[in-house]
C-alpha cells in the first residue's frame, strides 16, 4: 500500500516550516498512486522506439503465427519495462527480482531479432538502460558494454545492414551510458539531501550542548553554594548563632532565586531560534518541495551589533517565510535568501533579512495569522515587517527589520587596560 501524502502546501501555514516529500524528485520512492501513474505516463513517452517492431508486425511481412507470437513477445516486453519503472519507484533499494525482469528482456530482444527481423533489434537500447538501472554504480557501464556487445553479435548474426548497425547498436551505447551518468547523479542527489538532514541535526544537536554547557555552569556554581551555606547554617544553629543561621538561609533563598532566573534565561535562549539552525531547516523543507534554496553565506553569520533577541527575531522570520514559501508559494521552484544593512532618515542602521520566492505571489489573499503573529514578534524588539511582491511582480517577498547596536570603536586607552 502506498502512503498518504498530505498536501505540500496547504491554506493555514504553520511555524513549524516542515514540508511533505515530494514523491517525484530523482530518486525518491513514489509515495501514492497519482505519483506512480504520473512517472509511468512519462516513461510511456520513450516508447515512440517501438514503432519499428509495431510497423514490422503490421507491414504483412509474416505469416499469422509469427505475427501474434511477435505481437505477444511486444506485450510481454513492454509489461516487463514498465514494471520494473514501477517496482523501481515504489522500491528504490536493490530488489533481486530486477534482474530476473532485465533478463527476459534480453531473452525476447534475442528471440525476436532473430525470429522476426532486424527491426527488433530496437529491443536492446531498453535492454541497455534497464540494465545500467539495476547493476550497481560500479557494475552499469560493464552492463551496457555487454548488452551493446550482444546486440552487435545478434545484428551480424542476423545479416543486418550496415545503417542498421549504426542506427541501433550506436544508441544502444549511448543510452545505456547516460542512463549510468543520471543513476550517479540521483545517487549523489539522495546523498545530499541526507547530508542536509545531518546537517540540520547536528545544528540541533549543538544547541542542546550549549544549553547543557550553560546549566552546568549556572547550576553547578550555585548548587555549590548552596551546599556550602547550608553546612554554615547548620553549624550556626547547632552553636546557637541563630541570626547568623537566619543571614545563611536568606543568602540561600536568594542565590536560589537568582539561579531560577538565570536557568529560565538560558532556556530561554535555548527555546529561542538561530539563524544557522533555520537556514539549514529551511533548505531540508524546500528540497522536499522541489524548490531551490540560494542563501547568503552571511545569513549564517554573526553580525556585529545584532543583539540575541534581535537574532531570534529575524530567524522566526525566516522561519515564517519558508514556511509561506511552502505551503503558499504556487509554481515556485527557486528561494532566494539575502541579509544586509541599512541606514534609516533618523540616523538608526537595521538589519534586513529578505525572502523572495519566484512563485505567482500571494495575489487578493489577505496575511495570515503566521505573518501577523511575526510582525507582533519584531515590534518587540523595535524592528517591522514588510510583505509584497518580488521583483518584476512575480512571487512574494518578506523583509523584516531589526535595528543593529552600536559596537564600540576600542580607543587606546581600552587596549591598554
Amino acid at each position: 500500500m502506498f502512503k498518504t501524502r498530505l498536501p505540500s502546501r496547504p491554506d493555514d501555514a504553520g511555524e513549524d516550516g516542515q514540508a511533505q516529500s515530494f514523491g517525484n524528485i530523482p530518486g525518491a520512492q513514489v509515495e501514492n498512486r497519482r505519483q506512480l501513474v504520473v512517472k509511468l505516463a512519462w516513461m510511456s513517452m520513450w516508447m515512440i522506439y517501438l514503432i519499428y517492431p509495431v510497423k514490422d508486425l503490421v507491414g504483412a511481412r509474416h505469416g499469422t503465427a509469427a505475427t501474434v507470437a511477435g505481437a505477444l513477445a511486444l506485450a510481454l516486453f513492454l509489461a516487463s519495462y514498465m514494471s520494473l519503472v514501477a517496482v523501481r519507484a515504489t522500491k528504490p533499494g536493490s530488489w533481486r527480482g530486477s534482474y530476473l525482469i532485465v533478463g527476459l528482456m534480453m531473452l525476447l530482444a534475442v528471440a525476436t531479432s532473430f525470429g522476426l527481423g532486424e527491426a527488433w533489434l530496437t529491443l536492446f537500447t531498453y535492454c541497455s538502460v534497464c540494465a545500467a538501472t539495476v547493476l550497481p554504480p560500479r557494475l552499469g557501464l560493464r552492463g551496457v558494454a555487454g548488452t551493446t556487445a550482444l546486440a552487435l553479435a545478434v545484428a551480424l548474426l542476423t545479416h543486418a545492414e550496415t545503417d542498421t548497425l549504426a542506427g541501433i547498436v550506436l544508441p544502444c551505447f549511448l543510452g545505456g551510458l547516460a542512463m549510468t551518468g543520471l543513476q550517479r547523479l540521483v545517487t549523489t542527489m539522495r546523498e545530499l539531501r541526507e547530508a542536509r538532514a545531518a546537517v540540520a541535526h547536528l545544528a540541533a544537536a549543538e544547541e542542546r550542548l550549549r544549553l547543557a554547557r550553560d546549566l552546568h555552569d549556572l547550576l553547578g556554581h550555585s548548587l555549590s553554594l548552596i551546599t556550602l551555606k547550608s553546612e554554615l547554617a547548620g553549624r550556626f544553629m547547632d552553636q546557637d548563632q541563630q541570626e547568623a543561621a537566619r543571614a545563611q538561609v536568606a543568602d540561600i533563598e536568594n542565590v536560589a532565586r537568582q539561579s531560577l532566573v538565570d536557568v529560565r534565561e538560558a532556556v530561554g535562549g535555548y527555546r529561542r531560534p538561530t539563524l544557522p539552525v533555520e537556514l539549514a531547516a529551511a533548505r531540508t523543507a524546500l528540497t522536499a518541495a522541489q524548490v531551490t534554496l540560494e542563501a547568503d553565506p552571511a545569513v549564517a553569520e554573526d553580525r556585529p551589533g545584532l543583539g540575541g533577541q534581535e537574532a531570534g527575531a529575524l530567524a522566526w522570520a525566516l522561519r515564517e517565510a519558508v514556511t509561506n514559501v511552502v505551503r503558499h508559494g504556487e509554481d515556485a521552484t527557486v528561494c532566494t535568501v539575502t541579509i544586509d544593512e541599512t541606514w534609516e532618515g533618523d540616523g538608526e542602521r537595521y538589519a534586513v533579512l529578505e525572502v523572495a520566492d519566484n512563485g505567482r505571489g500571494p495575489g487578493k489573499s489577505s496575511p495570515g495569522n503566521g505573518l501577523s503573529g511575526l510582525e507582533e514578534r519584531l515590534a518587540l524588539v523595535d524592528g517591522r515587517l514588510e510583505t509584497g511582491p518580488g521583483q518584476r511582480g512575480k512571487g512574494f517577498r518578506l523583509r523584516a527589520m531589526v535595528p543593529l547596536r552600536t559596537v564600540p570603536v576600542p580607543t587606546a586607552d581600552s587596549v591598554r587596560e
